[in-house]
């Protein structure tokens, strides 16, 4: 998944950007208001984390401009302002979620998960597919309990497309929030549809995978 750290104290911001990227997060960082509201308007986040005191700007007004843009991601304000009135501010504003500075990188990493599986309507570790079970806590597929042989990529492709269960992604918002960065079109699609076709592969030795769908000049999808 695709995180944005809005964070002008730079030590703070670059240990949580270490942090998510070993738990298999994809993080862009701004420092600034402005530079916060440029990645905002340019790119879609499946979360973003954000300080109210930033040094050009107020985070609630940012908040505000943001569900504009981003109005699907899920927002975090991080802060030292631990008022009252700042909480609930937030949460009005549409934040999913406040957690007060100094805080615990375990437990933003905790309520992280927990805004995912609110969000994306899981309720268990395991989500199954077919007669396959995805395990999202220890990033792997199961088959009657033999473990399937992922890669890093596979095993994100497959688990943003199941998060995503019957919703049709692009070649291109896939290629955004698993690897970062759009590509030109043919590059995008070669990519993208060689590890749908590596997947397909090692997952139809087991057992079917008519769930995993192509959608043919758009993208793919996981019916339910």
């Amino acid at each position: 998944m695709k995180v944005l750290i809005i964070e002008d104290e730079k030590t703070l911001a670059y240990e949580m950007e270490a942090f998510l990227k070993k738990a298999f997060y994809l993080c862009d960082l701004a420092h600034t208001f402005k530079s916060g509201l440029e990645k905002i308007e340019l790119n879609t986040y499946d979360f973003i984390l954000m300080d109210l005191g930033l040094p050009d700007g107020d985070g609630l007004d940012l908040l505000q401009k943001a569900k504009k843009h981003n109005p699907e991601a899920a927002y975090i304000i991080l802060t030292a302002r631990g008022n009252l009135e700042d909480r609930i501010t937030g949460l009005d504003l549409g934040a999913d979620d406040y957690l007060a500075k100094p805080f615990y990188l375990l437990e933003l990493q905790s309520r992280m998960q927990a805004i995912a599986r609110r969000k994306f309507n899981v309720s268990e570790d395991l989500m199954p597919l077919g007669e396959f079970n995805l395990d999202l806590l220890n990033r792997r597929v199961l088959h009657r309990g033999q473990v399937i042989e992922l890669s890093k990529k596979e095993f994100d492709l497959l688990s943003y497309l199941s998060l995503h269960k019957s919703r049709v992604l692009t070649r291109m918002q896939l290629s955004e929030h698993i690897w970062g960065t759009y590509a030109d079109d043919d590059y995008d699609s070669n990519y993208i549809d060689a590890h749908i076709k590596n997947i397909r592969k090692k997952l139809n030795a087991l057992a079917p995978t008519e769930w995993l769908e192509t959608v043919r000049g758009v993208g793919y999808r996981i019916r339910k």
